[in-house]
């Protein structure tokens, strides 16, 4: 890590306010949660996505911080069934924090990738994305409740397409860092969060929910699945745009 990437100036200081107020604002309204497919997206984790892009590794580790702390009000202030997991700063804090983390030392590996290869590992990415749009609304047409929620897929499979467009044709090698990094940071965020849940409070979560115990595993991984994929496309279609637009005015 550079030095200036280790101080706290009073710049960065206001960017991890804004961006950490930015995610509380979207856990407290239904900005923060969008449907894409079967599931709900939550972005939540996307300011300490960018945070961490942008500015580094203790920008975005103290944004994820806020998110964390901010999660574990939530829990006590608003609680839900299964709310109590969220008071223990392992599963609310640690993997937030870890977010702003992974996501700039996966960025800063993959910046000088090569652009064949990142040419050819965006274009999988954005395939893969595709397809699963695709079938979110293929499932969305046939169990047809809701009209707002094919649009919203609809919606979503447009940006994907021009933003595949686009970053194929202006930023090429440097889209990539950002999609591998956004993609990981939010799995961080996922992966961290249920792993913890399911080690410490596996049973008692799944009976909260109403499941078997014996079925915590598999229930457990199934809303990692189901959460998890929307929360990649939606980051990836956003932080895209931000860094891009960011990056142009730097």
């Amino acid at each position: 890590m550079d030095k200036s990437e280790k101080r706290l100036s009073i710049r960065r200081m206001a960017i991890v306010g804004v961006l950490g107020g930015i995610s509380i604002v979207l856990g407290m309204t239904p900005l923060g949660f969008i449907p894409v497919g079967p599931t709900r997206a939550t972005i939540m984790h996307i300011p300490v996505i960018i945070g961490a892009i942008m500015e580094g590794p203790l920008v975005g580790g103290l944004i994820g911080l806020i998110f964390g702390l901010f999660s574990i009000f939530q829990a006590a202030t608003n609680p839900t069934p299964v709310s109590f997991v969220f008071l223990n700063p392992i599963v609310s804090v640690l993997p937030r924090v870890l977010i702003g983390l992974v996501t700039y030392y996966v960025y800063r590996f993959f910046k000088d990738l090569g652009t064949r290869k990142s040419i050819w590992i965006l274009n999988i990415i954005w395939g893969i994305m595709l397809i699963y749009l695709t079938y979110g609304l293929y499932t969305n047409i046939k169990d047809f409740t809701n009209p707002w929620t094919p649009l919203a897929n609809i919606l979503l499979i447009v940006l994907t397409i021009g933003i595949g467009i686009y970053t194929n044709k202006n930023m090429k090698d440097k889209a990539v860092d950002i999609i591998i990094s956004t993609t990981l940071g939010t799995l961080t965020n996922t992966v961290g969060v249920l792993s913890a849940i399911y080690f410490i409070f596996g049973e008692q979560f799944v009976e909260k929910l109403g499941q078997s115990a014996e079925m915590a595993r598999k229930v457990i991984f199934g809303i990692g699945v189901a959460n998890g994929i929307p929360e990649i496309i939606i980051a990836i279609i956003v932080v895209t745009n931000v860094v891009a637009a960011l990056s142009r005015k730097k």
